[in-house]
């Protein structure tokens, strides 16, 4: 049986995708008594809606929302594209924020078409459409004038190999012209493959060239998740506000899940920095932080997990996915959805939670901090090690993206 030339470059750089992935997440590291809910029906989750309406309110707009400091790129003349734009987006949203922002950006200096990208999962041949997890319609939309967007290649283009670019995260303009506009110019359909050698999301200075804020426009304004995936995300958190009625509506995510934290090996590196917090880590901070036990928690984790105990011993009401997602929809997303949809609405979830608080470095925490940042929710708290004496206060353990505002969002935002 012959074999298309297309899948094997497809099958290699998905496998190149999630290698790169994983060794990422080896080397990161920080900067710095109610029943359960399965045993809550919905019936009484809308008794107690009933009994305290302000607790069902989804954290919405921000008093401290900040505006963008960009201006949208300026339009463009119309002319006829010089080539096409390919690529994939691997992993999950943390990734495709990044992912889209590069493909965005050499586009647009090329003066490229951009193909709206599939979504490869971890296993080979695994493939969504992107409409499958987010509004194509506003992602086209977003980038008129800025970025020419088509859901497909052109039937000539399509029997073309492209030219497979391995692109660097927060891709520069030094980069392109050196190591992808060349290629660009003998070969006009290229494949683009973004890899992180690190996790760069500093801040460089307010955009003052077209592709700074071409990179703030895609990372920014241009990815919104689908419908489907917005409401039951706001479900999720509507139920966590009712469960936080007696602390103010206020609720807890911590990024904390069992199989990311058995493969890092939470020690404590030869700088002292530790890639990640283990649940009883997680408990002990929480406590000399001031969280009292009544307080909600939400954690990333899908399932619940024996090495969880010892955190829901100290906080009853912290929940998973599984304890929250309205039964009807957890098929679609728990069991079929695949990891990506879970982890969109972990990225949902913690943007919008009162507190964050990332038990992993990485990826995920960055830009969720990105978002937070954006709208005005700035409570980010950064575990480290939590001395036995002295008191401490959870300002102590304010990300330092925030404290030293010098994470990007603040780059494209004022």
């Amino acid at each position: 049986m012959a074999v298309d030339p297309r899948q094997v470059v497809a099958g290699f750089l998905t496998i190149a995708m999630f290698a790169m992935l994983g060794n990422m997440i080896k080397r990161d590291h920080f900067d710095s008594v109610e029943a359960s809910v399965q045993e809550t029906s919905v019936v009484q989750f809308d008794a107690l809606k009933s009994k305290d309406k302000s607790a069902t309110q989804v954290s919405g707009e921000s008093s401290l929302e900040l505006k963008p400091c960009w201006a949208k790129p300026v339009p463009k003349e119309t002319e006829q594209s010089k080539g096409f734009i390919a690529f994939s987006l691997i992993g999950g949203p943390e990734h495709h924020i990044s992912q889209v922002t590069d493909a965005v950006v050499v586009a647009r200096y090329l003066g490229a078409t951009l193909v709206l990208p599939d979504i490869r999962g971890s296993e080979l041949g695994q493939k969504r459409n992107f409409e499958d997890m987010y509004d194509a319609d506003k992602f086209t939309t977003s980038l008129i004038g800025v970025v020419k967007v088509v859901k497909e290649l052109p039937s000539e283009v399509t029997a073309e190999n492209p030219a497979v670019v391995r692109v660097p995260n927060r891709v520069a303009k030094d980069f392109i012209i050196n190591n992808i506009e060349p290629i660009f110019q003998t070969k006009s359909y290229l494949r683009l493959a973004s890899f992180f050698p690190s996790i760069d999301l500093k801040a460089r200075g307010k955009p003052n060239t077209d592709l700074d804020s071409t990179a703030c426009l895609a990372m920014f304004g241009s990815l919104e998740m689908k419908q489907e995936i917005l409401e039951v995300s706001d479900t999720m958190i509507e139920r966590l506000k009712i469960l936080s009625r007696n602390s103010g509506s206020q609720f807890i995510a911590v990024d904390l899940r069992v199989d990311v934290l058995e493969k890092k090996g939470c020690k404590e590196k030869g700088n002292g920095k530790k890639p990640c917090y283990a649940p009883v880590e997680i408990r002990d901070f929480l406590k000399k932080v001031g969280f009292n036990s009544d307080r909600t928690i939400y954690l990333t984790q899908t399932w619940w997990h024996e090495s969880l105990n010892p955190l829901k011993e100290t906080f009853p009401k912290t929940y998973t996915k599984d304890d929250l997602i309205p039964a009807e929809k957890k098929a679609r997303f728990l069991q079929s959805g695949g990891a990506e949809i879970q982890r969109a609405l972990d990225f949902q979830i913690c943007s919008k939670s009162d507190v964050f608080v990332p038990a992993i470095a990485g990826l995920f925490y960055g830009n969720v901090a990105g978002k937070r940042i954006a709208s005005g929710r700035t409570q980010i708290l950064v575990p480290s090690q939590v001395p036995t004496s002295s008191p401490i206060a959870s300002s102590d353990f304010i990300s330092t993206y925030v404290s030293k505002k010098n994470h990007l969002a603040y780059s494209c935002f004022c």
